[in-house]
């Protein structure tokens, strides 16, 4: 429910004076959730959660008592909080009901506001709206272009069949003369199941004024009845209308919702009676009990564990890779890319091959490239493998370690054990730690230990682009699929605007969504590359981008194609996939006229020992 509604907390009192306690002033009315329970009562006044034993029969007192604790949790420079204010009203005029106010979408951060505002009211109506025992009241201004109505667009979200949505026309008596909401309130523009009903709402200046309800009600039934384009449907206007028909489908909302609710309580009894029945014959000081419990808690430990490293678990997480999967992507993707990031500089190549050379010939004047300085060079650059390789024994470790504390969260309880737990848990893998970068270190001085070229693999310099160029070509299957968003376009062209990619290992396409049915673009990867963007202090996103080595646009008018994922881990793993389809990184090494690609030479440099 939107602040546009604030008549519908209103009553009138002995035919003088409202409840009207909801906060004035421009800008953001309600800066935190305003939870407002209604209860049926002989007498009138008002407590806060924050204030218990504290009764206000003064509502200008409640209003004054909502502005202080809003700002004492947000600040008085229009911040926010989703920390929501509880307040309790008795009154013998009002229904046992609960309404929640909640903040309207902010777009621009004023004041205090942090840049993602408008993510974190989102988030924040969201915890509220998606309930399914509540009423949705999508409140929009008559002034404005339904079709934008942020209102309209998250209540379809939550509920696409429009059972529990309710349309508030606002501020009819505000728009430009000639112009009306005809089309709209008869539910012909944006068809509503429940429909739309228009409310006129007191001014400011009427609530400054102390204009009570009585007064405003009357005013508004004026307004319906003489304006030729809502005369017709005056009956079925305003906030009279409006209270009638929240109590009717608030009525019919809990008859249909009470069954289901009352199963629930009673599965949820069942369940706690089961549970409870296995302590009425507990002894707390019995040693039998607490060894069986110690046991079982340490196995649910091993059992969460393992369920997470091989992948099959109850509590799958839906926000973020973690465990074996996290793994997994560290082993084809961070670790094949942390392998083409290494760095060799052409001139320093060039400048070892002939220091190698001419050191081997010694006071001779060499005829044929000498065998050992191949060797010399290629050993340099195995003997690189073995920063990526440790680093990559650490990101798996780490991740290890994290999983451990996951598990060990149903330790909570006894803070003791779980600390003992983590701790043995941990030195074990910490001790397997040091044995595998032994293992890996072994396997590469291995690799150190011989070359052999009569391997099938060993295709030397001359045709590595060319093997690594046919192997690409060979794969025309897709390689990954996924939303991105392309940074580089224009406030002219309408900005940045996401939509979902295709690589192949030919091209990379977009298309306006997912069924791939509009194509907006395909760009070949003949000599593409990538490169690090930095991130910009107004973006929340991560950005890379694609780049032609012939300086040719790659995309329209730009040089370069900025994409945008909104974490570090899908940037990499999205770089991690473009190396495969041939997309590499800026480094390459350059040996004549020809230019050859770091990840196939140290492909080979792996294989070609064994």
């Amino acid at each position: 429910i939107y602040r546009d509604t604030r008549a519908l907390a209103g009553d009138e009192r002995n035919g003088e004076r409202e409840v009207d306690f909801l906060p004035r002033g421009s800008g953001i009315v309600t800066r935190r959730p305003l939870v407002l329970q209604l209860i049926n009562s002989s007498a009138e006044w008002a407590e806060f959660l924050h204030c218990k034993g504290k009764k206000f029969t003064d509502f200008d007192e409640v209003r004054q008592e909502i502005e202080g604790e809003t700002d004492r949790v947000t600040g008085a420079n229009k911040g926010i909080s989703p920390v929501p204010i509880n307040l309790r009203v008795y009154s013998p005029n009002v229904l046992n009901l609960t309404l929640i106010d909640l903040p309207g979408i902010t777009k621009v951060p004023v004041g205090d506001q942090p840049a993602d505002i408008e993510q974190q009211i989102r988030d924040m109506i969201m915890q509220f709206i998606t309930r399914e025992s509540c009423l949705i009241l999508a409140v929009t201004p008559a002034n404005t272009d339904l079709a934008n109505s942020d209102a309209l667009k998250l209540a379809k979200d939550v509920d696409p069949q429009g059972l529990r949505t309710i349309g508030v026309i606002t501020k009819l008596d505000l728009m430009d003369e000639g112009t009306d909401a005809r089309d709209v309130l008869e539910n012909k523009l944006l068809p509503l199941r429940r429909g739309y009903i228009g409310v006129v709402n007191r001014s400011q200046k009427d609530i400054d004024g102390r204009k009570d309800i009585k007064a405003a009600l009357e005013a508004e039934r004026k307004f319906f009845l003489s304006h030729p384009a809502y005369r017709h449907m005056a009956e079925k206007m305003g906030t009279p209308r409006l209270q009638k028909m929240l109590n009717q489908q608030l009525t019919n909302h809990i008859r249909d919702t009470l069954p289901a609710f009352r199963s629930k309580l009673q599965s949820q009894l069942l369940a706690l009676d089961k549970e409870a029945e296995e302590y009425r014959g507990y002894r707390p000081d019995d040693p039998s009990r607490k060894t069986k419990q110690l046991l079982q808690m340490v196995q649910q430990f091993s059992v969460d564990f393992e369920k997470r490293i091989e992948g099959s678990g109850d509590q799958v997480d839906t926000v973020e890779l973690s465990g074996g999967a996290k793994i997994n992507r560290i082993f084809h993707e961070r670790f094949p890319f942390e392998l083409v990031k290494m760095e060799c500089d052409e001139k320093e190549m060039r400048r070892e091959i002939s220091y190698a050379i001419k050191n081997i010939h010694g006071i001779r004047t060499g005829l044929f490239t000498p065998d050992m300085a191949f060797e010399a060079i290629v050993k340099k650059q195995i003997i690189k493998l073995k920063g990526p390789c440790v680093k990559c024994v650490d990101m798996v470790i780490q991740e290890l370690i994290n999983t451990v504390r996951q598990c060990s969260n149903k330790l909570e309880c006894f803070p003791m054990l779980r600390e003992e737990t983590e701790r043995i848990v941990t030195s074990h893998i910490r001790d397997r730690e040091s044995r595998a970068k032994d293992q890996v270190l072994l396997l590469i001085d291995i690799q150190l230990s011989y070359i052999n070229t009569n391997h099938e693999d060993f295709i030397g310099f001359a045709n590595a682009q060319q093997r690594s160029s046919q192997t690409n070509k060979s794969q025309s299957s897709v390689i990954r699929k996924g939303w991105l968003t392309i940074n580089n376009i224009s406030i002219m062209k309408g900005g940045a605007k996401e939509y979902w990619f295709v690589l192949t290992a030919e091209s990379l396409s977009w298309f306006k969504d997912d069924e791939e049915k509009e194509k907006k673009y395909m760009l070949p990867l003949d000599n593409l590359k990538v490169r690090d963007v930095e991130k910009s202090f107004m973006s929340s996103k991560h950005i890379f981008c694609i780049f032609n080595t012939e300086s040719r646009n790659v995309y329209k008018d730009n040089r370069t194609l900025e994409l945008a994922c909104d974490s570090q881990d899908d940037v990499d793993s999205w770089k991690s996939s473009l190396l495969r389809a041939g997309v590499y990184p800026e480094k390459t090494i350059t040996v004549g006229k020809n230019s050859i690609n770091l990840a196939p030479f140290i492909s080979f440099l792996c294989r070609a020992s064994c």
